[in-house]
């Protein structure tokens, strides 16, 4: 069962680039901005399966909800930054 998980977890890195891609080379702000929550959602994914992975759920969940609730904070608060400062729009 360890295996599958493992693999399991190669195959989300490797989906993980794709998001990463629109962070780094967004065309806009907000292109990026659902970049990184995407990035963020995965990597909460990939913590979980690690605890799976180890043996230790319990552990990982902890983990895993504290980055949840700082990745959604995070983009709650640069959402709102970029709604009130001027950005370029195309």
């Amino acid at each position: 069962m360890q295996t599958f998980f493992i693999l399991i977890s190669a195959a989300l890195v490797l989906v993980l680039l794709l998001p990463f891609y629109r962070v780094l080379k967004g065309p806009t702000v907000f292109d990026r901005l659902l970049g990184a929550a995407a990035v963020g959602a995965k990597i909460i994914t990939l913590v979980l399966l690690f605890g799976l992975v180890y043996g230790r759920p319990g552990m990982f969940v902890d983990i895993a909800l504290g980055y949840a609730v700082l990745n959604f904070i995070g983009v709650i608060a640069v959402a709102r930054y970029f709604r009130t400062a001027s950005v370029k729009r195309p």
